[in-house]
């Protein structure tokens, strides 16, 4: 799912899910929040997987690079 998607729908998920769980308890008030809270922190905790599977990536890339097993585009110019 992009990121764009994914922090508006973590974040209105969460506080939903929290207002929803709150007024089971008689609390909507305090669930929203708490929901609202735990919506960010799943967005933020996407974007770092996010960041680290890319930042892998592409240090696999620059390796890859730097050990010359991309010779065929050095060696045609």
């Amino acid at each position: 799912m992009s990121m764009g998607l994914t922090f508006p729908l973590c974040i209105t998920l969460g506080f939903f899910l929290g207002r929803w769980i709150g007024g089971r308890f008689g609390h909507p008030a305090a669930g929203q929040w708490v929901g609202l809270a735990w919506g960010i922190v799943t967005a933020f905790w996407e974007l770092y997987k996010v960041n680290r599977r890319m930042a892998k990536r592409d240090a696999e890339e620059l390796k890859r690079l730097k050990d010359g097993k991309d010779s065929d585009d050095r060696n045609q110019g």
